[in-house]
């Protein structure tokens, strides 16, 4: 099982990017899929997640009307699309596959959740 989180980088404040998460090893269509950030000092947060079928999503109250989460089961690829970018926004991003319900309803994960790596993402003032 592998989940790969990319698209990262350095943007200023307004700006946009737009994150990948590859996935293998396991059927996509079956787990839920939420992008995860944990900025230097703080604890991790759930940006956002969508659930198997595509038909659940949750944003946290931060990215709702910004970012957009979107998965391409076909393609074993999900996506968060970021806009109007703040200074805030700046952290590591991961993306986080879950076979149950829980993720996309309250936005935190589970034991059985499992993580990929992360992609830096830092907006300037």
């Amino acid at each position: 099982v592998q989940l790969q989180a990319s698209g990262g980088g350095l943007v200023q404040t307004g700006g946009s990017l737009r994150l990948s998460c590859a996935t293998s090893g396991f059927t996509l269509d079956g787990y839920a899929i939420g992008w995860f950030r944990q900025a230097p000092g703080k604890e991790r947060e759930g940006v956002s997640c969508i659930s198997g079928a595509g038909t659940d999503i949750w944003y946290a109250d931060s990215t709702e009307g910004r970012f957009t989460i979107s998965r391409d089961n076909t393609k074993n690829m999900a996506y968060l699309q970021m806009t109007s970018l703040k200074p805030e926004d700046t952290a590591v991003y991961y993306c986080a596959a879950d076979p149950g319900f829980t993720m996309c309803l309250v936005g935190t994960p589970s034991v059985d959740t499992w993580w990929g790596r992360g992609t830096q993402v830092t907006v300037s003032s």
